[in-house]
């Protein structure tokens, strides 16, 4: 029973790490990430509020050309939870916070 909790593998001493093929990804590439809304938004196009904590799939990527000091600014795409329209989130790093980029109006509770 105790080797199903095994959490590292042996590797014989003929194993060569080189020998494993990887992956070429693009410079600029998207891939999902599961994030929790940072702050309360409403949607654009049908008005429906998303509050802060819920939870969503979101594509992750690098915004091109820009960031502070020497810190990337990243990009988050989703979707709105009631008419599938996507919005767009970046990262602020100046303000240590978030701005709502495309398709939502963010709402500042007191």
């Amino acid at each position: 029973m105790g080797e199903r909790k095994v959490l590292n593998k042996y590797f014989g001493p003929d194993f060569d790490p080189e020998k494993i093929p990887r992956k070429k990804r693009a410079k600029n590439d998207q891939f999902v990430v599961r994030m929790m809304l940072p702050m309360s938004i409403r949607c654009k196009e049908c008005g429906e509020y998303m509050y802060k904590g819920k939870k969503f799939n979101s594509r992750r990527e690098n915004a091109e050309g820009e960031n502070y000091l020497g810190i990337q600014i990243i990009r988050f795409y989703m979707n709105c939870t009631n008419c599938r329209a996507e919005f767009c989130i970046k990262t602020d790093p100046k303000n240590e916070d978030y701005v709502a980029e495309a398709g939502a109006h963010r709402n500042y509770e007191p």
